[in-house]
């Protein structure tokens, strides 16, 4: 409220405005530094939210509502910072380098398009992260080892990457192919590489199609040397004291030997996306290509049974297709016929695959001791 007061010599009053309250104030601004040196999107959007609310309560609507346009579009987009200088690629040195592939990932968590509760479980294990120097300074151990089991294309493997984006570290992806051979003893030999590599670099270690090395040892079909293999996994992952990520990937949890599942501090599983999820998919990978009429809830129909990745191809398609029309926003007769393209593909694999599961499940039972004691008898 302004005040009036009367200057020496002057008989006028004059009106003295009180000084506005600066735009963030000196704790708003520590704050957001600190929650994006430490990566904390969820703080910093937070602090961010709480800057624009003041500029509102002091009458600067227009910075207010800009600066939520702008926190918007970064919680939608995610926040993509440079990472070239941020924590540089450590490749481990010798033979181990032929069984990891490394790469820097740009996904971040914002990405994702998850469920509430795996949301939460991965943002824990995150803040874990950021803090574990704190957490073993009391005896404690963070969140490191992680099983990801659903169906392909659910974002297990995004979620490795979102992973070691969100703490600026790199992404080492096993090579299965590499790893196993058929030589006994030499895959244990090559998985003890594996995590001296795991020990030595920090970063997030992903294997994929784990069921591999990680099926029931009690199997009739069982190879010794797998058999072995698995043990040796069983020991060293329970040995590991490092501070690097382990995230192991199935499509087929039902076939992973059990002792498996409590040597992992979590277990999240995957699946096909909601109804929402597909309408929040869909418009998050259109970005500055949606169209500003409002979505047709046939999209969220057209995209029934599809998985996320599916369903982020069929945008990228209809796309693709806009910019070779020189069109600003992707249209809704070619997002529906890219995604009907994807399920009549997802269709056909899905076919393919049941057959050769089929298939393989027929030379089990006609090569397993069982079967062939019968046909001896």
């Amino acid at each position: 409220m302004s005040k009036h007061t009367r200057y020496p010599g002057s008989n006028s009053l004059s009106t003295v405005i009180p000084p506005r309250n600066p735009m963030a104030s000196t704790d708003q601004l520590k704050a957001l530094i600190k929650s994006h040196l430490e990566r904390d999107d969820e703080q910093f959007f937070s602090v961010a939210m709480q800057v624009a609310a003041h500029e509102a309560k002091i009458g600067h609507g227009k910075m207010a509502e800009e600066l939520r346009e702008m926190i918007d579009a970064a919680k939608l987009q995610g926040i993509r910072a440079p990472r070239e200088n941020l924590v540089p690629i450590a490749r481990p040195r010798g033979d181990v380098g032929n069984l990891l592939t490394i790469v820097q990932p740009k996904e971040r968590l914002a990405d994702l398009v998850l469920g509430k509760e795996k949301v939460f479980a991965l943002q824990r294990i995150l803040r874990e992260q950021r803090k574990f120097a704190d957490i073993r300074a009391h005896g404690l151990s963070p969140r490191r080892k992680l099983l990801l089991v659903g169906p392909p294309g659910t974002g297990k493997t995004f979620t490795a990457g979102a992973l070691a984006g969100e703490l600026g570290v790199p992404l080492f992806l096993v090579k299965l192919d590499a790893l196993i051979t058929k030589f006994m003893g030499e895959t244990a030999a090559k998985l003890r590489q594996i995590f001296d590599a795991i020990t030595a670099n920090r970063g997030v270690y992903f294997f994929d199609e784990f069921d591999a090395i990680g099926s029931h040892r009690d199997r009739e079909n069982d190879v010794g040397e797998i058999r072995r293999v698995l043990n040796s996994f069983l020991q060293m992952i329970e040995q590991d004291r490092s501070n690097s990520l382990i995230l192991a990937a199935t499509n087929h949890p039902e076939i992973l030997d059990y002792a498996l599942f409590r040597r992992f501090d979590d277990v999240i599983e995957y699946e096909l996306p909601s109804v929402k999820q597909r309408v929040e998919l869909i418009q998050s990978r259109m970005g500055r290509f949606a169209p500003r009429v409002r979505q047709s809830p046939s999209l969220a129909k057209a995209a029934s049974g599809l998985s996320h990745a599916e369903i982020c191809r069929a945008v990228d398609e209809s796309i693709k297709e806009a910019i070779l029309q020189q069109e600003s926003a992707v249209s809704l007769d070619s997002l529906l016929r890219m995604l009907a393209e994807r399920r009549l593909i997802a269709s056909r694999l899905s076919n393919h695959s049941s057959k050769k599961r089929h298939a393989k499940s027929l030379r089990r039972k006609t090569s397993s001791p069982r079967s062939r004691r019968n046909r001896g008898s």
